[in-house]
């Protein structure tokens, strides 16, 4: 089974949205099936086979997620954040101001589900590598 150090590897790989698409084909490599990324403090719950799991740590400093979800302006980050115009942490941050509490990779599906405080779909995003 993966480690919390062999994701931390993969992920150190990702400068921009753009390294996206490699960083799930490293996770794929791994055996990881779909993660959940808490956008407040960049917690991430990594999900394998056989119900196994593993956490990672807090990333940054908490973020205030606004209590209103703004698709349309999540949409626009989201986009500059693929095209590589942003980093992580900036990514996170906007995210957090549109509302958008976590997201859900399901790589089984490739899918990609940003969620608001109450766990409601904003936006589902389908995974191209």
């Amino acid at each position: 089974m993966f480690t919390i150090e062999q994701i931390k590897q993969a992920h150190d790989k990702v400068k921009t949205g753009a390294d996206f698409p490699n960083y799930i084909q490293d996770l794929i490599n791994l055996g990881v099936k779909g993660y959940d990324t808490y956008v407040h403090n960049g917690d991430t719950s990594y999900y394998g086979a056989n119900d196994y799991h593993v956490n990672s740590d807090e990333k940054y400093d908490e973020i205030k997620i606004a209590p209103i979800a703004n698709k349309e302006r999540f949409i626009e980050f989201l986009v500059m954040h693929q095209d590589g115009q942003t980093d992580y942490l900036t990514f996170c941050q906007q995210a957090a101001q549109c509302g958008i509490a976590k997201w859900r990779v399901d790589i089984i599906e490739m899918t990609c589900t940003y969620m608001d405080a109450t766990s409601t779909s904003i936006l589902i995003e389908k995974i191209q590598l």
